[in-house]
This record gives C-alpha cells, structure tokens and sequence, in this order.
C-alpha cells in the first residue's frame, strides 16, 4: 500500500469528527486488516510526488486506485484567498491529529459553507472547541442537504446555526484578515438555482469551505473519466487492463465509508481471478 500521509487509515484517520470515531479506532482498522500478514504499507508515497500510474502499471501485476477526492472546489467569491479563509477537511485533519487541542486556532464568529457531512462535523467541532457563533450557510434548502437530518439536528442542539438558500459573493477583511461574508439569498426558478439579488452580511473572523472535493485528474491521465471521476464496471475495472479503482474517486457510488470497502472487496475479487486467468 503507497500511503500519501504519515499515517494510514485515509478518511477514518483524518477525515471524520474526532468526536465521532475516539480512541485510536482508525488505527485499529488497520491493525486487524494488516495482522492476516504479507501487507507492507509506504508511508509519504503519493501519485504525482514520487509516483506515476504508468510507472506503477509497469512494476506491479495490478493496482488498485483508492485515491479519494483530494482537490477543493473553490467558493468562487472574491477576496477568498484571505487570511481566516480555509477547508473544512483541512481543519478537521488538523484537529484529529492535535496533541494539544487549546493550540488550534479558533474563531470567535465562524462560518461554514457547504451542505454535507463535512460541513455539519466542522461546524460542531468549531462550537465544542469554543466559537461564540457557528453558522453553516447552504444554497439550497433543508431537504436538499447531503447532511443527513440527524446530522443537522446534532448540530442545531451543539448551537449551530443552520441557514439555507444562501450563497457566498464576498470575503470581507481588514488588513489581510477575514473579518465577514457576504451572501446572496438564492432560489429556483424552472427548476434552476440563481440568485435573487438580496444580499445579507454576516460578520466572521473564520470561513470553512466545506462545498465538495474534486479528483486530481492529472495524477490519472490516461483513464477515462465520467463526470470527473474515474470510470469503473461492476467490479472495479477501469479503461486501463492493470487498473481498478473505488471508493470516493470511482464515478457511480455513494460518498460512504461502506461503498468504499465493497469496492475495495469487489476489486479484489475481480484482480484475483483476473491473475488466475
């Protein structure tokens, strides 16, 4: 296994609300899967630093791509590029692997744009880790919230505010540091989402994005993509005879740990018999 950070475990070690999975259970994970013998894993090898899918195609009999989704789409908003401006993943990474958790730095009024999982976690995180106001702003309405209702009545009870039909135009700051936002307020029209022309201000000194994540097509060149993703059969098998790929960066499946490991099973399956001819 070629493991681009300095931990393995992926999602489960770094992507989840440290409330959510305590005590050392991605680690865990890998522990038991591992312990069966013959799994080496390298640590700090990733595509596009160190390695190449046309260098790995040559070396090994099969790979298996199991990347996710490591780009961040931007807000599209100006003066996004200010300080207090950052991703929620990125946070959420950073606050799973903090030693101590009074060093991070948290804002006093934060901001979280985006509808999903990632948005809820960041924005719970930031309230337990002491922001005096949390609000999550989303495009779209309450049922169009990848966030599941459960998700969002947790963050509702930690005292997150959750607003919908708004959509980010502007990072405000003052010498160089984030300090609001202004939104529009949003709604369909034929079925479309556009602006309506209102706009509201909010105060922040921080803004997570937390609105979705892109493959880094560039480190695939070669395979085909379907929707920005890559395109996989039932089994896992990609445009390349030596490649299979799953999980979050495979075109067709849900965003969900689960998938990810049916993947990774029904890929094995099919490198399997493939080997056996």
């Amino acid at each position: 296994i070629h493991e681009a950070r300095p931990k393995p475990g992926g999602l489960n070690e770094y992507g989840i609300a440290s409330y959510k999975t305590v005590d050392g259970f991605a680690q865990a994970e890998v522990d038991y899967v591992t312990a069966i013998g013959g799994i080496s894993i390298e640590l700090g090898k990733s595509l596009g630093q160190g390695l190449h899918l046309d260098q790995l195609t040559g070396e090994y009999d099969a790979v298996f791509l199991g990347i996710g989704l490591g780009g961040v789409n931007a807000l599209r908003a100006a003066g996004e590029n200010v300080s207090g401006v950052a991703n929620a993943v990125d946070f959420i990474a950073e606050l799973r692997q903090a030693e101590d958790l009074s060093a991070l730095e948290i804002g006093r009024r934060v901001v979280v744009i985006g509808g999903g999982m990632t948005a809820i976690d960041a924005a719970v995180q930031a309230k337990l880790l002491g922001a005096e106001e949390v609000t999550i702003c989303y495009r779209r309405g309450r049922e169009q919230m990848n966030a599941s209702a459960f998700e969002q009545e947790l963050a509702t009870s930690k005292g997150v505010n959750i607003r919908h039909w708004l959509q980010p135009l502007e990072v405000l700051s003052q010498n160089g540091k984030t300090s609001g936002l202004v939104l529009e307020y949003t709604g369909l029209e034929n079925g479309k989402l556009v602006g309506q022309g209102h706009r509201l201000t909010l105060a922040a000194d921080q803004i997570f994005k937390a609105i979705g994540q892109t493959l880094e097509d560039e480190h695939v060149d070669g395979l085909t993509l379907t929707g920005g993703r890559i395109t996989i059969d039932e089994e896992g098998r990609t445009s390349h005879p030596k490649v299979w790929a799953g999980g979050d960066c495979a075109a067709g499946g849900d965003d969900l740990t689960v998938t990810a490991v049916a993947h990774g099973r029904d890929a094995a399956e099919s490198i399997n018999r493939t080997l056996r001819g």
